[in-house]
């Protein structure tokens, strides 16, 4: 999905202290028409560049020096504090479960991604899901959601095969018709689905796709450590 030229470019600044997956991302980035401002390998250059320049979109690692434990994260999370408006990705090698739950929490829950970094292999998708969070949206990978799912034991547990499968879509931020299409079942059909979902979490019945978003994904975490 490349953006309408006639608008300006998304200004994005990188932070990956791998050097061959930030120079991909660049170039990657730079194909699909957006603007890399910056592209640095820690979270205190993340913090400088984003001053200096001001992005549409940021784009972290989560494991950066010197710890390599959560320090893009946190860096990610203040800039959300600072920047309620910035949209902020955050790109893993691992599920870590905690770790997307408090990306997940910060600036209200929109405009913000948490992404495996084995998912950037689907170029179109990965874009994909970038504009989806610079327009507004949630996008959770799916594995991410798959290990919350797995960590819960009730309700869970009753739900059906393709319960699960539509829950995991709607974690990542698809409409009823994007899901229809993608099971290849009808959108009536996804809305009972959905109900039936909402139901048996306990979940309030909403049309808009990122309350759906939000509303399961704060059920499934509040279940993470049990």
């Amino acid at each position: 999905m490349r953006p309408d030229r006639s608008d300006p470019p998304v200004r994005v600044v990188l932070a990956e202290d791998g050097v061959l997956l930030r120079e991909g991302l660049s170039s990657l980035l730079t194909r699909f028409g957006f603007e890399v401002a910056a592209a640095v390998d820690d979270a205190d250059a993340l913090r400088s560049a984003v001053a200096e320049h001001e992005p549409d979109l940021v784009i972290t690692d989560i494991r950066m020096p010197p710890e390599h434990s959560d320090e893009g994260l946190r860096a990610a999370v203040d800039l959300r504090r600072e920047r309620p408006g910035l949209a902020v990705v955050a790109l893993s090698q691992y599920v870590e479960a905690s770790y997307a739950a408090e990306l997940l929490d910060s600036g209200g829950g929109r405009r913000v991604g948490y992404l495996l970094k084995d998912r950037i292999v689907d170029i179109e998708d990965f874009v994909a899901a970038l504009h989806q969070v610079l327009a507004g949206g949630t996008v959770v990978d799916p594995q991410v959601v798959r290990q919350l799912l797995g960590r819960r034991r009730d309700p869970l547990a009753g739900l059906s095969e393709r319960e699960h499968e539509v829950l995991g879509l709607i974690a990542e931020g698809h409409s009823n018709g994007a899901i229809a299409r993608r099971l290849v079942i009808s959108e009536a059909t996804v809305g009972k689905h959905v109900g039936s979902i909402l139901t048996k979490l306990d979940l309030p019945q909403a049309e808009d796709t990122h309350r759906r978003v939000l509303a399961v994904l704060a059920y499934l975490r509040s279940g993470a450590d049990a």
